[in-house]
């Protein structure tokens, strides 16, 4: 078993009961899955972009990703309706609990300048987003290799109602926020 779900099974679904009066640990919110999406806008100019980008997320979360496509055209961007316009990957299960254990032991701790989350990212049904400026943080990336620098957006989708269900779950996961003032 992952060290996060021990830690998940054997302290937060406990903790979370006696904070928020649960009746059973069926009541306790939990991570539904994980999406990793990278935008490459610049696709439409220079397909190995998004070749690279796909090779790149591939690597970061151990799953194939998916190319994601505009909806509708756009003159000012010089973009169609169906032009490839980045990647993604949904993770669930195993796959999700050792990806957000690698986000928080691992990469977190690289971010340069690093003083915490934003609890402002919440969306108000309980999940939470943030972005990370660089995919160098990562070990699996060879700084050699990277064609172009890219940032990323990370969605945690949880079966929390409320945000506050959410942080207080994201927190007792180990997701480091910022002190509110």
């Amino acid at each position: 078993m992952n060290q996060l779900k021990e830690k998940w099974v054997n302290e937060v679904v406990p903790a979370l009961m006696e904070k928020n009066d649960y009746s059973n640990r069926m009541a306790v919110p939990k991570i539904e899955k994980i999406v990793v999406n990278i935008g490459v806008g610049d696709a439409n100019m220079n397909s190995k972009y998004l070749d690279a980008s796909l090779r790149e997320l591939e690597l970061i979360t151990g799953a194939k990703p998916v190319v994601t496509k505009a909806k509708k055209s756009i003159a000012g961007f010089k973009l169609r309706a169906g032009a490839p316009i980045g990647c993604k990957v949904t993770l669930r299960g195993e796959n999700m609990y050792v990806f957000l254990d690698k986000l928080i032991n691992i990469i977190i701790p690289r971010v340069r300048d690093f003083r915490g989350l934003s609890p402002k990212s919440f969306d108000g049904r309980g999940n939470y987003t943030f972005g990370l400026s660089e995919q160098y943080i990562f070990p699996e990336i060879i700084y050699d290799d990277v064609v172009k620098a890219r940032g990323m957006d990370i969605i945690i989708v949880t079966t929390a109602k409320t945000n506050d269900e959410a942080h207080d779950l994201l927190k007792e996961i180990g997701l480091p926020f910022k002190r509110q003032s």
